[in-house]
């Protein structure tokens, strides 16, 4: 049964990603050792893109008012990219201390409800039943 998803992000600079995730993104976090921190995100969706190539991914976050979010960056101290008005959504990007960037958008697409317990529950449920019964062994 699918639980959640986990997302990596490489960095040259781990620890001050860290901080700009915990500090100024403000994400809910646990340490799970050695100042490992996992980051807790909001519902999440995926899709699935054509290509030419297997094995590419991509990471984005989303948020309700991307101007809004650039201001409050922007009084951080971060430069956010400028918006670019795609057909999908309205996107910029968050510099990562570490030379990397997080895309962030504003969706103008419809968003599926995130999956209850519920559904996750009728999931395993219909996966069980496809299984074919298994045998018991008889003792010898």
């Amino acid at each position: 049964m699918i639980i959640g998803a986990h997302s990596i992000i490489y960095s040259k600079d781990p620890d001050a990603d860290r901080a700009l995730l915990r500090d100024v993104l403000g994400l809910p976090h646990v340490d799970v050792g050695d100042g490992w921190l996992i980051f807790g995100l909001p519902p999440a969706e995926v899709a699935v893109h054509p290509s030419d190539e297997n094995d590419v991914h991509e990471f984005y976050l989303m948020t309700d008012d991307v101007e809004a979010l650039r201001a409050d960056l922007k009084g951080r101290g971060i430069a956010c990219a400028p918006v670019q008005s795609l057909g999908w959504g309205l996107l910029t990007q968050i510099p990562l201390p570490g030379g990397g960037k997080i895309g962030v958008y504003q969706p103008r697409h419809a968003r599926p409800r995130p999956m209850t317990a519920k559904q996750k529950a009728r999931a395993a449920s219909r996966r069980s039943a496809k299984r074919p019964a298994r045998r018991k062994r008889r003792a010898r």
